[in-house]
């Protein structure tokens, strides 16, 4: 009986010490947004202040507001996350598997009048 305190003890301590103490609005923000999705659809949303980010696998829409408020100084009014998944294709070009990678996308709606500068 004694051997089996024993571990449940140390269970019980190593789970402890896995417990991250950094608040959360301390973390790095700038690793959440990877990078500024720049496509003729990204851009004709632009227009309508709706902006598409890469981000981060395990970001949360939460996270993503707060990266946008930080770095950009501007309050999103809505943000919708986009899984894309990765897929396997025939090549056309030269006849064989060719991989998509797959990758989270991030839209942040602004209100009007507010607008993020990405060059």
């Amino acid at each position: 009986m004694a051997l089996f305190n024993r571990t449940t003890k140390a269970k019980k301590a190593s789970s402890k010490a896995k417990v991250s103490t950094v608040p959360s609005t301390i973390r790095d923000l700038s690793a959440t947004l990877l990078a500024p999705r720049v496509t003729e659809k990204a851009m004709r949303g632009s227009e309508k202040n709706v902006y598409v980010f890469e981000v981060a696998p395990k970001a949360d829409k939460r996270a993503v507001k707060e990266a946008v408020n930080r770095l950009f100084g501007v309050i999103p009014v809505k943000v919708n996350i986009v899984n894309k998944t990765p897929r396997q294709y025939k090549s056309r070009a030269r006849g064989r598997m060719a991989l998509e990678h797959g990758m989270k996308k991030a839209y942040v709606y602004l209100k009007e009048g507010d607008s993020i500068s990405l060059v």
